[in-house]
C-alpha cells in the first residue's frame, strides 16, 4: 500500500520530433519539479532524440 503523500509519480516520455509516447519513467516530484528530459531512442524516427515529459 502506498504511503500518504507519496512524492514518486509515473510519467510518460514523448519524442520532441514526432510526438510519439514510447517510454514511461518515474520521478520524485519534490526533487524534480520541472519536466523531465532524457535523450532516448525513438523507433518511429529511428534515431536518438530528446524525449520530454508529457502530462
Amino acid at each position: 500500500m502506498a504511503r500518504r503523500g507519496e512524492a514518486r509519480i509515473l510519467v510518460n516520455l514523448g519524442c520532441t520530433d514526432c510526438r510519439e509516447r514510447t517510454y514511461h519513467s518515474s520521478k520524485n516530484r519534490r526533487n524534480d519539479p520541472q519536466r523531465l528530459e532524457l535523450k532516448k531512442y525513438c523507433p518511429r524516427c529511428r534515431t536518438h532524440t530528446m524525449h520530454r515529459e508529457v502530462r
